[in-house]
């Protein structure tokens, strides 16, 4: 994440930082020695060397007057001080001149001090417009998360998050950023993005946009914020495959040929020919148990019990009923296929004589 600091009052509310330069002129190339205190204990801190510049009024044009090819950092101590040497390289704007101290992370501070350089040209400083300013003063984040629709190819989104101070003497109203984003080593795609309030001078404002990527997008990209043509921060953004999309191909490169196969073999089952010598062999219809009932012998009837003849008229008179000796007609019981009429048990097995035993017969 990179945030290009801007020239103005210090917004840190308790912290009064101060800068003192070992000399107020010096010529080009001239190490200066920069003292400074009241910083924040452990801060990082960027000195710079910039032209078109009055402790009044900041940085004109922002760092891209100044001899960032030149600059030096320096970590403040535990009681918020430092001692560091910086060259006097020429800036690429025409003096006046000041030494630029400003924090790189946390909370922002800065402080302007005048400088001249010999031998470097100097110039009148630009009417002031009183346009507004912006600057970013906090880290921005990515807020948000993904759904269960982003795993299946839904677009990622999020809302970028940051805070930013008016350093200009007029007030900003409905300002319009430009947000783009970018994957790999292609330029970011920007779009307009406006903010809803007034941005009065030397106050701050938390401003939140929502924004999203294209479907089905994963990797490395990175959010870049913009205003007024001029970069302020960026966000790096490292998005997920969505994998619910690779499981799906996967699962329909299994199923779909399976049931191709299996349409393909019913189609072909359907139209095979037939054997001939099996299209005209008749089904075996099972025999029902109520059939067996009827032509077992003695079945539905107690013992000694005759059947009685069906009533009305039999149409289809039955080959096995016989006249008895007393002219009326009885069924005669075909034998069961398990018994043959030799082999079928009768009243006299063998070894019993046919007559009754008497007992005391020899």
């Amino acid at each position: 994440m990179a945030i290009l600091p801007a020239a103005a009052p210090s917004y840190a509310d308790d912290a009064k930082p101060a800068v003192t330069l070992s000399t107020a002129e010096a010529a080009k190339g001239a190490d200066v020695t920069v003292t400074g205190s009241g910083w924040r204990p452990g801060a990082l801190l960027m000195l710079l060397v910039c032209g078109q510049s009055d402790p009044a009024r900041g940085v004109i044009g922002g760092t891209n007057s100044c001899s960032n090819a030149d600059g030096q950092a320096v970590t403040t101590d535990a009681k918020g001080s430092f001692t560091k040497a910086l060259p006097a390289a020429p800036p690429p704007k025409p003096c006046p001149c000041v030494v630029h101290v400003a924090t790189v992370q946390g909370e922002p501070a800065l402080v302007d001090t005048e400088l001249k350089i010999t031998g470097h040209p100097v110039a009148p400083l630009p009417d002031q417009s009183g346009d507004g300013r912006l600057a970013v003063l906090a880290e921005p984040r990515l807020d948000g998360s993904s759904s269960l629709l982003t795993w299946f190819g839904a677009p990622p989104a999020r809302t970028l998050v940051f805070t930013v101070g008016n350093l200009g003497s007029a007030p900003v109203k409905d300002p319009v950023f430009q947000l783009g984003t970018s994957h790999g080593v292609f330029a970011p795609q920007w779009e307009d993005r406006q903010w809803k309030g007034t941005i009065a001078p030397g106050r701050k404002a938390e401003i939140k946009l929502d924004f999203e990527l294209s479907a089905g997008a994963h990797g490395d990209y990175q959010v870049s914020l913009r205003y007024a043509k001029k970069l302020l921060a960026t966000e790096p953004w490292g998005v997920d495959r969505p994998w619910g999309v690779t499981v799906f191909w996967i699962l329909l490169c299994l199923v779909v040929p399976a049931a191709v196969f299996r349409i393909g073999m019913a189609v072909v089952d359907r139209l095979r020919p037939r054997d001939p010598r099996r299209a005209h062999t008749p089904r075996h219809r099972g025999m029902r148990l109520t059939d067996v009932t009827v032509r077992l012998p003695g079945a539905g009837r107690g013992r000694g019990e005759r059947m009685a003849p069906p009533a009305g008229p039999d149409p289809d008179p039955d080959p096995g009923r016989r006249p008895g000796p007393d002219g009326s007609a009885h069924r005669t019981t075909a034998p069961l296929p398990w018994f043959t009429p030799d082999s079928a048990p009768s009243e006299n097995p063998p070894g019993r004589a046919n007559g009754p035993t008497t007992k005391g017969n020899p």
